[in-house]
């Protein structure tokens, strides 16, 4: 069986004696350059916008309107000849512009990457922070228990700060 589009990205396929072959190659390129090192302005709006420039692209979030309706999920990308949407498939990752970190697709539906400027996130927790001052070296004291209190209150407090436990 011979496939007219790849596998993966829906990408068309040229086939011998075919007419305007350059037609298909082009939407082969504006596909490739939606996805490679894609960005996304917002995953965070329903509508498109009003005066989008070619080349930016989004993800269009639930409750899509307009030229979107229907096209919840999807990388839709504003080009010369108008929009073009792309099905994302589990592993594709985009940079979202408005959020400042990427957003990966996990197959059924986009998710934040856990890996963001202001720390490490699990399941929507942040698990490590910004680095906090270093912890200094117990000194000094007559009672060895008051000092041990002190040095494991000093560590208790740098790794809530780091984000490493909770309180």
């Amino acid at each position: 069986m011979v496939m007219d589009a790849t596998f993966r990205w829906a990408l068309p396929k040229l086939f011998a004696g075919q007419a305007q072959k350059e037609l298909f190659h082009n939407e082969a390129l504006t596909r490739i350059d939606m996805l490679l090192h894609g960005a996304a302005a917002s995953a965070d709006e329903s509508a498109p916008p009003a005066a989008p420039a070619i080349g930016d692209c989004w993800i269009v979030a639930a409750g899509a309107s307009g030229d979107w309706a229907g096209r919840e999920g999807m990388v839709a990308c504003w080009t010369e000849g108008g929009w073009r949407f792309v099905t994302p498939r589990a592993g594709l990752s985009l940079w979202v512009v408005d959020r400042g970190y990427a957003m990966r697709h996990e197959g059924a539906g986009w998710a934040d990457a856990p890996v963001r400027e202001d720390g490490l996130y699990v399941a929507g927790d942040r698990i490590v922070g910004g680095r906090g001052p270093g912890i200094a070296d117990p000194s000094g004291g007559a009672t060895v228990d008051g000092e041990a209190r002190s040095a494991i209150g000093a560590i208790l407090h740098a790794l809530r700060t780091h984000g490493l436990i909770y309180a």
